[in-house]
């Protein structure tokens, strides 16, 4: 979660929504907390305890810089760290664009892309803070990992955005694939089927 200046009046209805989000998750899943303003800070590792998450939640300074793209990096290697996670998803929320990461949005998506099915979710807070080319980047990062992006007008939707994610987490699968060291260049054609027993021909 962005917690940069512009941040400030905005951090309380976000950490609501967050709190509704992780309840509305399966029990078992695990949650860890990233803020970040100029640094990524791990303020909660893994952990399904709510009193933990809301405290981290509120672990707030909501000054300084914007250092998106640094964060999503980060928080993508913990993720990958954990090899306890078979689904494993990233939310990502702010109200501005990059202005001070090392990585850039080219590194970010592809480290998230080899990170073995990590899904990005992305909630643009839109306002005078965030330029169009900040909410194409958050655009590019979530539908390069089979994730979405969302841009609430105001803060009252971003709940109902929250109860989305959480109902697509708990029912949506994330198929990925991964090419072996002999595939050669190029692009190669991938047909993927799954069968049940009253729908015959899905694809």
């Amino acid at each position: 979660i962005d917690n940069s200046g512009s941040m400030r009046d905005k951090r309380a209805r976000v950490n609501e929504a967050v709190m509704n989000l992780i309840k509305a998750s399966n029990q078992q899943d695990e949650v860890f907390v990233v803020n970040f303003g100029q640094t990524p800070y791990l303020d909660q590792d893994f952990t399904s305890d709510l009193h933990l998450l809301e405290a981290a939640l509120h672990q707030t300074s909501s000054r300084g810089s914007t250092a998106l793209y640094d964060a999503v990096v980060a928080s993508g290697v913990h993720l990958r760290n954990n090899p306890r996670l078979g689904k494993k998803v990233l939310i990502v929320i702010t109200d501005g664009q990059d202005n001070m990461s090392r990585e850039t949005l080219q590194d970010a998506m592809r480290k998230l892309q080899s990170n073995k099915g990590t899904t990005v979710y992305a909630i643009g807070l839109t306002d005078e803070a965030m330029a169009r080319s900040g909410r194409q980047a958050l655009q590019d990062l979530a539908t390069s990992t089979g994730g979405v992006a969302f841009f609430p007008q105001t803060l009252d939707d971003v709940n109902e955005i929250s109860r989305t994610v959480a109902r697509d987490i708990r029912t949506q699968y994330t198929i990925a694939y991964n090419p072996g060291p002999n595939i050669g260049t190029g692009y190669q054609t991938i047909r993927v089927e799954a069968r049940t027993p009253d729908h015959a021909h899905l694809t």
